[in-house]
């Protein structure tokens, strides 16, 4: 039932020749680029931001870091233990975005997207996280809909990310001061220059 919901949904979001090539050409820049949030919005919650907010936005970076780790660790058993072939790969409905025909399930785009909107729906503000969530969703949509994967596939990041952000929130309560001490010494070590002009915070 779930394999026929599955190709029901596909049908009806994947593209075909008569798409507009706008619409197509956003779906590419979605599918492709608009992940690079990620490592963005990352790297400046740790890098900037004021005084007394940025150990707890560390915390959160760290806690980011670590529901990804464990989300994609997830997802590569799962993507071996159930094994499932691209549409493209068996010739179903059209693709338009040049991709491996490696497995699909869950889709790793959407795993991680997913885990970063759970992670600051839970550790952040509602509306970050609901940004987020809505930017995942049009990365879930648009790739779907250039045909490099199922709708499960998405869902299937979803259920992995919410796992990810668990397992994380379970590993920061036993070990989460040692880890940020650890990881804030390497940061001053490496940044130190940066920190001393004033350039990113210390």
């Amino acid at each position: 039932m779930l394999e026929s919901l599955n190709y029901t949904l596909f049908y009806w979001i994947n593209a075909t020749p008569d798409s507009p090539r706008w619409l197509i050409a956003l779906a590419v820049f979605v599918a492709k680029d608009l992940i690079n949030i990620v490592p963005l919005l990352a790297a400046g919650l740790w890098l900037w931001g004021p005084r007394n907010q940025v150990t707890a936005q560390r915390h959160l970076v760290i806690k980011v870091a670590l529901a990804i780790i464990a989300s994609l660790t997830l997802s590569w058993i799962l993507g071996h233990t159930f094994p499932h072939d691209r549409p493209f790969v068996n010739h179903v409905g059209y693709n338009f975005l040049p991709h491996s025909a490696d497995d699909s399930f869950p889709s790793d785009h959407g795993t991680v997207m997913f885990t970063f909107a759970v992670a600051f729906l839970a550790w952040h503000r509602f509306w970050s996280g609901a940004v987020l969530m809505v930017i995942g969703l049009a990365i879930a949509w648009s790739r779907v809909f250039l045909g490099v994967h199922w709708p499960m596939d998405m869902l299937g990041g979803l259920l992995v990310g919410m796992c990810g952000c668990l397992t994380a929130q379970i590993l920061w309560q036993r070990f989460g001061t040692v880890l940020y001490r650890s990881v804030q010494q390497l940061y001053r070590l490496c940044f130190a220059v940066l920190i001393r002009r004033g350039w990113v915070r210390d």
